[in-house]
């Protein structure tokens, strides 16, 4: 009786390991989608606007609205993930998002077009954010805090490298068709959805009610303060407009926070940053993603007005990046599990400001060679802070409460790559209108024409036009006086970078180095997971 005992606990371990391996495949599949759609839409934007007839402000709402819809709901995401089960929400997340990107990919033409394309993004970003946490959440859930740190790192690291691939395989799908970069979706999500499916995760639902007042706030607040960010280009930091949605969202903001304070099922339990390696955690990360987020859309812009360089080509600069992000994920992830959180984001932080300041010190050489190290070196600093920051806040989270503590921390990275684009995009455009402005006066210009002419080239150069190409019509001699220009003006810019990640560093001090090596209790709905046998969705 006792000898076939050890003959099967490999057998009934094994569906244990598989099921690590496929949860984890699924959530990268699922979201794969959502990282490569931040990027892929800008790289078919001349094609679309072309086909659709859409205006200049029209096609940058196609863009922005799928990150402002994403900003606003990641908090319900998150709650929602806990209330109804990880596993469930990530479903209809996906489901969500995939039927949504279909949707964009057979806008019709005519007068509709804008309207609809700018609607079905939104609602892709609502996909995105439902299933984002829960996705997140589902990957905590199934493995154990001992080997959690490697896990988040490849799911960080290998959805962080989507980001940069976007503009890759958006250039190649546009060659086909631009519809396409919609339509690729569909068979992503498909892969999704079985591998889930195959892994048998277990759904677990929490019978709690949602509060929707503060659901409605956040998403209002969170809103009009990522409208205010996203416009601050376009309708000038002096407009009123700017500064009504800015300080109207931080006010409804406050308003959720306290009302969240006096709630008994709040959207956010608040008491959960009350835990000082908590609050670090999203510190670090707030400050952080102030850099990594906007480096993609400078860095790219740079190499083709800079370098000269095709979207395809701008795509592999950025790989460049993911050089050093990759190899630094995997370990600030084997750090986490085996010293905790606060040495890889000392290290990371302090690695990532410098490689940003030096990579600042040789912008104006127009080459990669003499660039690559400081790329290599910044992007192995931030992949060295990420997974730990991200995985101990989750680690602390309340009661299990997985799916809420993912949607805050996504909450502050999004709201920080907001922050960070509109601040330093300010600081772009500026220096730039500084220096073009310093160019065309010395090539001729009259002093009182310089400055219309500069605005006029910077706005083209940057994105903030009709286009984001260096101008026409301008001799091959200015033309590369301007490039040198446009690459000096970047030097604040990754300056700025390198004085956020700094401070990252000192709010990394403020953790106090103490470990998680359990998982709490989890507080599962057993009434509802009787009812379902396993719970699965």
């Amino acid at each position: 009786m006792g000898t076939p005992r050890p003959d099967r606990t490999p057998k009934e371990s094994a569906p244990v390991a598989a099921s690590q391996s496929l949860t984890l495949a699924a959530m990268l599949f699922a979201v794969s989608m959502t990282f490569i759609d931040q990027t892929i839409v800008s790289i078919a934007a001349p094609d679309i606007i072309r086909e659709l007839g859409l205006s200049a402000v029209g096609m940058q709402w196609v863009v922005n609205a799928y990150l402002l819809s994403l900003a606003a709901f990641f908090a319900l995401g998150g709650r929602l993930a806990d209330v109804l089960g990880h596993k469930r929400m990530m479903l209809i997340g996906t489901l969500t998002f995939v039927i949504a990107s279909a949707l964009c990919g057979a806008v019709p033409s005519g007068g509709a077009a804008e309207s609809w394309l700018i609607c079905f993004r939104a609602v892709q970003g609502l996909g995105a954010a439902l299933m984002f946490p829960a996705a997140l959440a589902v990957v905590v859930e199934v493995f154990p805090v001992e080997r959690r740190g490697r896990a988040l790192a490849l799911f960080f690291g290998v959805a962080g490298g989507l980001t940069a691939i976007g503009p890759i395989l958006g250039g190649w799908l546009t060659s086909w068709t631009w519809r396409a970069i919609f339509w690729v979706n569909v068979p992503v999500a498909v892969v999704a959805v079985v591998l889930t499916v195959l892994a048998g995760i277990r759904n677990h639902p929490r019978r709690e009610p949602v509060d929707w007042p503060g659901a409605a706030l956040v998403a209002v607040g969170m809103g009009l303060s990522v409208l205010g960010l996203q416009q601050a280009a376009a309708w000038g930091w002096g407009s009123w407009a700017t500064w009504l949605c800015i300080v109207g969202g931080l006010v409804v903001l406050v308003v959720f926070v306290a009302l969240e304070l006096r709630t008994e099922h709040p959207l956010i339990k608040m008491r959960v940053f009350a835990d000082r390696a908590f609050a670090a955690d999203n510190a670090v990360l707030f400050f952080a993603m102030i850099a990594f987020v906007p480096v993609f859309f400078f860095a790219s812009v740079y190499a083709q007005v800079a370098l000269d360089q095709t979207p395809n080509e701008a795509g592999l600069y950025l790989l460049v990046f993911f050089a050093g992000f990759a190899p630094g994920s995997q370990i600030g992830g084997r750090m986490l599990d085996r010293r905790g959180a606060r040495p890889p984001m000392l290290l990371g932080t302090a690695v990532s400001a410098v490689g940003f300041a030096l990579w600042a010190s040789k912008i104006t050489d127009l080459s990669l060679g003499a660039q690559w190290p400081y790329i290599v070196l910044a992007g192995a600093g931030i992949g060295l802070l990420l997974t730990p920051a991200s995985t101990d806040a989750v680690n602390r989270s309340i009661n299990a409460s997985y799916g809420e503590v993912t949607g805050i921390t996504q909450t502050v990275r999004n709201y920080s790559a907001s922050l960070g684009l509109a601040v330093l995009g300010t600081v772009l455009l500026h220096s730039t209108t500084r220096n073009v402005r310093s160019t065309l006066v010395a090539n001729g210009v009259p002093v009182d024409a310089a400055p219309g002419v500069a605005d006029t080239v910077t706005k083209g150069i940057t994105g903030h036009g009709s286009g984001s190409q260096a101008p026409n019509g301008v001799g091959a001699t200015l033309l590369d006086a301007i490039r040198q220009d446009f690459a000096e003006a970047n030097g604040p810019v990754l300056y700025g970078m390198a004085a956020a990640l700094a401070v990252a560093f000192v709010c990394a001090l403020l953790h106090p180095g103490t470990r998680v090596t359990a998982d709490p209790a989890p507080v599962v709905d057993t009434a509802a997971v009787s009812e379902g046998g396993t719970g699965a969705a």
